[in-house]
C-alpha cells in the first residue's frame, strides 16, 4: 500500500492520537530528545508502535530536508477520495454542508492553510482538481498541523461538473470568489448548505468555474492592497460562514 512521510511535532501527535493504525515506523534524533516530545514518544508507547533512534542527517533524508523538529512518522497513505466519495459523504450529512473548493493553489503550504482553517471552522471537506493543484505532500501535512487526520480532501477529474454534481444531488449553494463582485461575503447567507470557491491570488477562479457558481462575492478591501492571499481569504470567508452559524 502507498506511503507517506509525516513530519513535524503537530502532523505526527495528529496521526498517533487520531489515527495510530496508520502509522508504521516512527523515527527520532539519537541525539537529542526535548520534552515535546514526550506525549509523542508516550503515545508511540501506548499503541505499540515501532520506534527507531536515528542521525539527524537521516532524519533530514527522510524529511526530504524539510524541518522535522526532531520527529518523522512513516505512516499509511491517507485514502485517496474522488468525486464519488464527496457526493455520498455530503448527502450523509446531518448538518448544512461547508466545503471548500480550491482552484488552482499551487503552494503546498498554502493549501495546508486552508485545509487547517476549514477544520477550524467546522467544515466537510477540501476539493481540488487532479491538475492544476499542489499534490498533498508531508509540506501540506505539517502546514495543516493534524487536521489532515480529520478532513476529508477529495480530489476530481473535472471541477466544473463536481460542482454541478453538488448544486444537482446535494443541494449546496456554490459561492465562488472575485474581486469583480458587487455582492460581498457580509450579504451572503451562509447558514445554507454551500462550497466555497477560491482561485489563486491575481488569477481568482478560472472563467468556466466561475460560470458554475450561484452567485460571486468579494472580500471588502479598505486598504492599499487590492487582494489577500488564498490562505487567509479562506479564513475570513470560512469564519463568517461560522459567525453566522453560532448565532
Amino acid at each position: 500500500m502507498a506511503e507517506e512521510i509525516l513530519t513535524g511535532i503537530h502532523a505526527v501527535l495528529a496521526v498517533l492520537t487520531q489515527n495510530p493504525s496508520r502509522v508504521r515506523q516512527v523515527y527520532i534524533n539519537e541525539n537529542r530528545r526535548n520534552n515535546r516530545l514526550e506525549p509523542l514518544l508516550e503515545a508511540v508507547s501506548a499503541n505499540k508502535l515501532p520506534l527507531k533512534e536515528v542521525s539527524r542527517e537521516k532524519l533530514d533524508s527522510l524529511a526530504d530536508n524539510q524541518i522535522h523538529q526532531g520527529i518523522v512518522a512513516r505512516c499509511e497513505a491517507l485514502p485517496v477520495r474522488a468525486e464519488a466519495e464527496l457526493i455520498w459523504d455530503i448527502k450523509a450529512l446531518k448538518r448544512p454542508a461547508m466545503l471548500l473548493v480550491l482552484d488552482g493553489v499551487q503552494d503546498p503550504h498554502n493549501l495546508g492553510a486552508c485545509i487547517r482553517t476549514l477544520n477550524g471552522a467546522g467544515g466537510d471537506g477540501v476539493v481540488i482538481p487532479k491538475d492544476r493543484s499542489a499534490p498533498v505532500t508531508s509540506v501540506v501535512h505539517k502546514t495543516a498541523s493534524g487536521a489532515m487526520e480529520k478532513t476529508p480532501i477529495y480530489t476530481v477529474t473535472n471541477l466544473s461538473r463536481t460542482l454541478q454534481q453538488l448544486q444537482q444531488e446535494c443541494g449546496l449553494w456554490i459561492v465562488g470568489t472575485s474581486d469583480k463582485a458587487e455582492k460581498n461575503l457580509y450579504q451572503v447567507d451562509f447558514t445554507v448548505p454551500f462550497a466555497l470557491v477560491l482561485g489563486t491570488e491575481g488569477k481568482g477562479i478560472r472563467r468556466l468555474v466561475s460560470e458554475h457558481c450561484d452567485e460571486l462575492i468579494s472580500i471588502p478591501m479598505q486598504g492599499s492592497v487590492s487582494s489577500l492571499n488564498v490562505s487567509v481569504a479562506s479564513g475570513v470567508c470560512c469564519y463568517e460562514a461560522l459567525r453566522q452559524r453560532q448565532l
